[in-house]
């Protein structure tokens, strides 16, 4: 059957045009000040941040060319960012293609710049990305300075248009380059700087590029602060870094770098005695998140260097069944995998996956020779790794028999949804949400409050097991995680199905108490253990119920916290001049319905916290330290962090 194209016609009666005057041509930045989020990922925080990042790797990419020693980012007093390096200048001669300064031309114009061609940078970070340009363009004002050939040359922009143009300004017994901008309120909802996640991204700059050092400097508040990075052990010293704090395999790290084919491969991994594998990899100083051919070949590598040392020094037979998997040896494994590559071919502007196939293969030779080399010159070493993989095929062997255990028992069978559970009356996944609530007083209070349509309750009695020191099979035992899982409809382990997941939304709703807390913290390990995937992909959500429920005369408000609290007193004190009665509620069956919908469960008013994994090695250390097996951290970490608790309730 033939298809027919229906066109709607326009309020005139006639057919829309699409003539080449319906085609629009954003010319210079405006099409990144359009369309910010095509550039940066975001115009939230992550985007903000990008902005910093941008500046940097055009400094970076000097450091890895050999030009420079330094880099300072500064924050500065009005939201303002400095970064500075000491390399050897951005060009500010007259560009022949554009016929205006090289300096201008890199500021305003997209895709220009030193690492498209020629042999000003061998290896960039930079190359892939959208560079310093969007950052001029999403900027409300931003300055360059050059020291170049014994002078200073400086140029303002205004969201991405030049002042006026590059103007010598003074002498310069130096070289390197300086941006400073303000970014642009008009294309950021908060303007909003992170300390803590500069310094991490800086810090991990600077281990990737060894011999650079990196300063931050924090001049946005009344009181100065500033830090400085420098490592020369490269991704060495990350690998020491990022197992710090946990009880390790081997003492020796093992650590190599090697160029291969013009490949130039840095990788360092040590063990722990953690059981979850802990993997970084990058391209050119750029964090590939996905993975790509560079981490695959040090797998590849890994997992055939250790069969053949179990084989040869008669570990393991030469069965097929015997042989270590690629599980098997990631077991409790922290690793770094670092590549300076020519050319890099990333899949997607988020850079996240590398798809070069022969930086697979250079990766493996190199790791493959450095294992021979470090096995060969470490026996006691190379001893305690193998028997901590033969560990894991039998915990793995284990995993698989309790699964078996579970399956016979039909522990998950039929899937009948517990008679607990309220359910909701939609069965669209992306408009239902699931809300778990500690005790039955709550459950009733929250079923009566809920909107049926779209909101399910599901009420746990008393604290569930912790996961993060039982198998599967002892799970599943616990009823009240069962009727978790079979609620959320996605089945555990290797029958874990996302896609079946009933709910989108997942909501703890638990007291605002110490049992309460202890409570969400056991679903939280549930969750990240067992269910990252849903954490990852924004499924898990806390709800803030008020802490306070203030009433005068007939005025009623909530606070959620004591800082609310106290200005909703100052407003009355004032407004009223009368003193208002003051409820602290302790659980959630303390609330009537209506007062639970209105302030917890209502779309309109609600707030719910996304739960989020920025930084997984952390969270995995936090989750380790508080629901593990080791008293002696979690005493630590309970005396440093106990001055910071406020209105603890005991």
């Amino acid at each position: 059957m033939a298809s027919k194209k229906i066109v709607k016609p326009s309020a005139t009666g006639k057919e829309p045009s699409y003539t080449a005057k319906d085609i629009y041509v954003l010319e210079g930045l405006d099409p990144v000040r359009k369309r910010p989020g095509m550039y940066i990922g975001s115009t939230g925080p992550e985007g903000l941040h990008h902005l910093i990042w941008e500046c940097v790797d055009n400094s970076i990419d000097e450091a890895m060319a050999g030009y420079a020693k330094n880099v300072t980012v500064s924050l500065l007093p009005g939201d303002r960012i400095e970064v500075a390096d000491d390399g050897r200048g951005i060009p500010v001669e007259k560009h022949a293609q554009t016929k205006k300064s090289a300096l201008e031309t890199v500021m305003t114009t997209l895709h220009a710049g030193g690492k498209f061609g020629g042999e000003a940078y061998k290896v960039s970070g930079g190359l892939h990305g959208v560079g310093v340009s969007v950052v001029c363009a999403l900027s409300k004002w931003m300055k360059a300075e050059v020291c170049r050939d014994g002078f200073k040359y400086a140029q303002e922009y205004v969201q991405g248009k030049p002042k006026e143009a590059v103007k010598k300004i003074g002498n310069c017994g130096k070289t390197g380059t300086t941006v400073t901008f303000e970014p642009d309120i008009e294309i950021f909802k908060e303007i909003k700087f992170d300390i803590k996640k500069i310094l991490n991204h800086l810090r991990q700059q600077a281990y990737l590029t060894r011999g650079v050092r990196i300063a931050v400097i924090d001049k946005s508040q009344a009181r100065a602060s500033d830090y400085t990075f420098y490592f020369e052990g490269g991704v060495k010293s990350y690998v020491k870094h990022l197992v710090r704090g946990q009880a390790v395999t081997h003492p020796a790290i093992f650590y190599v770098s090697s160029e291969k084919d013009g490949i130039l491969v840095e990788s360092a991994f040590q063990y722990t005695q953690e059981r979850e594998a802990y993997e970084e990899s990058f391209a050119n100083n750029i964090y590939t998140g996905e993975g790509g051919t560079h981490l695959t070949g040090f797998r590849a590598a890994l997992t055939r260097s250790f069969n053949d040392y179990a084989k040869k020094n008669n570990y393991i037979k030469g069965g097929e069944e015997d042989s270590l998997t690629g599980e098997d040896v990631r077991d409790g494994l922290t690793n770094v995998v670092s590549i300076k590559i020519r050319e890099p071919q990333f899949e997607g502007q988020t850079k996240a996956k590398l798809g070069n196939p022969e930086a697979k293969v250079a990766v493996e030779a190199v790791i493959l020779d450095g294992l021979a080399d470090f096995l060969e010159r470490n026996p006691q070493d190379a001893r305690a790794i193998i028997e901590k993989c033969l560990l894991a095929v039998k915990a793995r062997k284990a995993a698989k028999a309790a699964r078996q255990t579970v399956l016979r028992k039909g522990l998950l069978d039929g899937l009948a949804l517990p008679g607990k559970l309220a359910d909701c009356s939609s069965r669209k996944p992306e408009e239902s949400e699931l809300y778990i609530v500690e005790g039955e007083s709550a459950g009733g209070s929250s079923r009566q409050a809920r909107d049926r349509h779209f909101q399910a309750i599901l009420p746990l009695r008393g604290k569930i097991l912790n996961v993060e020191k039982a198998r599967l099979d002892k799970m599943l035992e616990s009823k009240e995680i069962k009727a978790l899982i079979i609620a959320m409809g996605t089945a555990i382990a290797a029958d874990f199905d996302i896609t079946k997941l009933r709910y989108h939304r997942i909501i703890i709703m638990t007291d605002a108490d110490v049992d309460g807390s202890h409570i969400r913290t056991l679903l939280l390990t549930l969750f990240y253990r067992h269910f990252k995937l849903m954490v990852e992909q924004g499924h898990i959500y806390i709800a803030q119920p008020p802490l306070y429920r203030i009433q005068a005369g007939k005025r009623l408000e909530y606070a959620y916290n004591e800082n609310e609290k106290m200005g909703i007193l100052d407003s009355i004190k004032k407004e009223l001049k009368i003193a208002p009665s003051i409820q602290r509620y302790k659980g959630l069956g303390e609330m009537n319905p209506d007062q639970l919908w209105d302030t917890t469960m209502n779309p309109a008013n609600r707030v719910l916290l996304q739960v989020k994994v920025e930084d997984a090695k952390e969270a995995d250390r936090i989750f380790d330290i508080l629901m593990g097996d080791e008293v002696l951290p979690r005493k630590k970490f309970i005396q440093a962090h106990a001055k910071s608790v406020k209105n603890l309730d005991i």
